[in-house]
């Protein structure tokens, strides 16, 4: 007849509470439950530097990889919608009043004894007004993100 043999073995690990035992046993015909143990793990110890600053890794990750996708989404969304909206630093005409000439196309100086001398503006060409640098001379004033230009550098 078969004899109950036990061979104890130890493990020793930083994660678990105590030493596990390992037994080896062979079933006699009288128990014929078996009881089983499971080691226990005990946590980590973790300080609180440590969760901050692991925290603060996967936030960084999160906000990293977030930013450019929201973006992404909203200049797609933004393209999808039409803009009616008429620029604001020119009312909608696509062109700003010369700052030079006020809007004359004459610059006047005056050299001293009573002489002027009138010459044409340098700025806007004699024109009087410049394209609208906001709109770029379309009229209506374009978006916030379209303002921007993103440049992939790859």
């Amino acid at each position: 007849m078969l004899t109950a043999q036990s061979l104890p073995r130890l493990l020793h690990s930083p994660f678990l509470g105590s030493p596990l035992r390992l037994s080896f046993s062979v079933p006699t015909h009288k128990s014929p439950t078996y009881k089983r143990s499971y080691p226990r793990i005990r946590a980590i110890d973790l300080d609180q530097n440590t969760i901050v600053a692991v925290t603060v890794g996967i936030a960084s990750v999160a906000v990293g990889i977030g930013i450019p996708i929201f973006y992404e989404s909203q200049i797609d969304s933004a393209a999808k919608r039409d803009n009616t909206q008429p620029c604001f630093p020119c009312d909608g005409s696509g062109a700003q009043r010369c700052r030079f000439c006020m809007g004359t196309g004459n610059v006047t100086v005056e050299l001293g004894g009573d002489e002027k001398e009138v010459s044409r503006c340098i700025n806007c060409d004699g024109a009087g007004s410049l394209t609208c640098t906001t709109c770029q001379g379309s009229g209506i004033q374009p978006r916030y993100l379209d303002r921007r230009e993103f440049k992939d550098d790859d």
